[in-house]
């Protein structure tokens, strides 16, 4: 009797059941994109896995490329959720809570709060299981009262790892910027030139971010030097090969050196702004928004020795992570101490239904501005 009522109890048990947001295939994301349900013994967590529950995970263009394959870093495709095809779990970027830890495991605990610390760890997920070793631990709202903290809200501590992250190793990681230094970049308004401006701001160094013309000029150029841009100038401006005269004596009035340079456009906004940089200046490009090739003259290059070179978060991080580690703890503190204000994203709270359903909505949105799919 006793161990009929034993059996009895252990298959009334009820495992956890995630959904996932997959491709097995790709290619336009509302022609490919699928959810998945699997279940997660978590009774029987590896010695060294960390169970946790999705609070947010954002979508980011990154995402896109990978489902469309054109993307290079790309998560290996497996069978480990139990598909009976190869598959793997979308999303890069995202906020978990931690549910429960394995024997192993120390520096986690449930309730805590935690990121990915690495790339393609699929966060287009209700509940993920994670090696400890691929999660980074930040403080939960109740944490950092403790600490007598502002708390992180779940916009800020769900986009710390794409766009803060790489506006910080731009501006760290390869030139030496003084206190007075100058940097310039195209594409002002977008979100990594939002955390650009306000981090270049922190450190004491003073930016140009060049902005395309629209009806309300006025209005964003004020809006970005509320941010700590030091100017804001059109992308006419920054063809202007007379306007750089003017550039020239706000660098001399300040004493200061223009050495680096973010291109996130190409084209002729790339040569612009490679044009104002001083000898020995350098210009990175993580993007191009404008589909057109970075064109430089031959001229900065022979007489003014200007370096052109890319940036990819990604390559960086992977080889070091703890670079990340550093980054993200300092990102937190500039949160924490309101010296740093999140872009504005739109929260889509998933209740109920298909969670794939979300996120193509999601991609689709995305073009009003940056969209996250959040949990209760």
């Amino acid at each position: 009797m006793l161990r009929r009522q034993l059996f009895n109890k252990v298959s009334a048990r009820t495992m956890i059941t995630s959904h996932c947001v997959m491709i097995k295939e790709h290619g336009q994301p509302k022609d490919v994109l699928f959810t998945h349900e699997y279940e997660i013994d978590d009774d029987n967590l590896k010695e060294d896995s960390v169970l946790v529950k999705t609070l947010s995970s954002p979508i980011n263009p990154s995402d896109i490329n990978q489902i469309e394959g054109v993307y290079p870093s790309q998560p290996p495709k497996t069978q480990d959720l139990g598909t009976s095809f190869p598959t793997f779990v979308c999303g890069n970027e995202g906020l978990f809570e931690v549910v429960k830890v394995g024997s192993g495991v120390k520096d986690f605990q449930a309730g805590d709060w935690a990121v990915p610390l690495r790339v393609n760890m699929g966060t287009w997920r209700t509940y993920g299981e994670f090696s400890k070793e691929k999660l980074f631990k930040i403080p939960n709202p109740q944490q950092s009262k403790d600490q007598g903290k502002p708390p992180l809200n779940v916009v800020q501590a769900s986009t710390l790892l794409v766009n803060p992250l790489s506006a910080y190793l731009m501006l760290n990681n390869f030139m030496k910027l003084e206190k007075n230094d100058w940097f310039i970049q195209n594409g002002g308004n977008s979100a990594v030139g939002k955390y650009a401006t306000q981090i270049g701001k922190i450190m004491g160094v003073n930016s140009i971010s060049v902005i395309r013309d629209r009806p309300n000029i006025d209005e964003v150029k004020q809006d970005l030097k509320g941010l700590g841009a030091t100017q804001v100038i059109t992308e006419e401006e920054n063809n202007d090969r007379e306007y750089s005269k003017q550039v020239k004596n706000w660098i001399k009035e300040s004493g200061g050196n223009l050495k680096l340079g973010l291109n996130c456009v190409g084209g002729k906004s790339s040569t612009g702004v490679a044009r104002k940089l001083q000898n020995d200046g350098l210009m990175l490009t993580y993007g191009g928004m404008s589909f057109q090739p970075v064109i430089l003259p031959t001229s900065i290059h022979l007489f003014k020795n200007i370096t052109s070179a890319g940036f990819w978060s990604t390559t960086i991080v992977e080889k070091d992570p703890s670079i990340k580690k550093k980054v993200l703890d300092q990102l937190v503190n500039w949160y924490q101490s309101g010296e740093l204000k999140e872009a504005p994203a739109k929260e889509n709270l998933f209740e109920a239904g298909d969670l794939c359903d979300m996120y193509k909505q999601g991609i689709i949105d995305a073009k009003s501005g940056k969209q996250l799919v959040t949990f209760k």
